[in-house]
């Protein structure tokens, strides 16, 4: 059983993804910082309905306590398939952003994509197998205004995720990211009105974690093996 793991994993986007992964037969690590007890339920609930996952916790900006808990996660052997979903939004337009919002969004998005990936990478090329999938954004590619922060640290991954995808290639490892537009979720709900998303978004709605999820799932499965170094988008033709 190839082993998997998501970090945001208890957001409505991760959550999706982790269910996914487990229908498919894979054990979830299903991640969180700050939502630790609703990682605990999605295990559960993955468990229950026949599927292999475990809850961990731990700061993906804390390099030494990120290490830590990716060394315990490897002593059972190594993690094959990697989503890296950790992000957060501190939005401001630009004149008005403070250093902390800049330095906290950039630090989770981008410096937690290293301080995640890196450990994982020389146990992953030993199997000869793996997938990487960096969550990205729309407004890494269009642009968003009061989201320069959040648009740079995805937009870095996109030049990560080509550059690795490269480096790997000849491993039998894929590297990819997807960036989604408008997907239902609290935040989004808060974000855009139903009339904001009709104007927005061709498709007029927003899609489901659910199809961001069959998107993850595909590209980590063994009929993507063809599939790296690509930025996908999956917006409604937004953009």
């Amino acid at each position: 059983m190839k082993r998997a793991l998501v970090t945001g994993g208890s957001g409505a986007i991760g959550a999706a993804i982790c269910r996914r992964l487990a229908a498919d037969g894979r054990h979830v690590y299903v991640h969180a910082n700050g939502n630790v007890q609703r990682a605990d339920r999605l295990a559960a609930e993955i468990a229950a309905a026949g599927g292999s996952a475990r809850a961990v916790t731990f700061d993906v900006t804390d390099r030494e306590s990120t290490a830590a808990a990716l060394q315990e996660m490897l002593a059972d052997g190594p993690i094959q398939i990697l989503v890296n979903n950790a992000g957060i939004h501190d939005d401001a337009v630009m004149p008005g952003m403070k250093p902390a919002q800049w330095s906290r969004v950039i630090d989770v998005s981008l410096n937690g994509f290293f301080n995640v990936t890196q450990p994982l990478l020389l146990p992953m090329i030993g199997t000869h197998w793996g997938r990487i999938v960096n969550m990205s954004s729309a407004a890494a590619i269009a642009g968003n205004r009061g989201q320069v922060n959040y648009a740079a640290a995805k937009a870095g991954l996109h030049g990560a995720t080509k550059t690795l995808a490269v480096e790997l290639a000849s491993r039998g490892i894929t590297v990819n990211a997807v960036a989604p537009g408008i997907i239902a979720s609290p935040l989004a709900e808060a974000a855009f009105s139903k009339e904001t998303i009709e104007r927005l978004v061709p498709m007029k709605r927003a899609g489901s974690p659910e199809e961001v999820a069959d998107l993850v799932g595909f590209i980590v499965s063994e009929q993507a093996s063809y599939l790296s170094g690509q930025i996908i988008s999956i917006n409604g033709a937004m953009i």
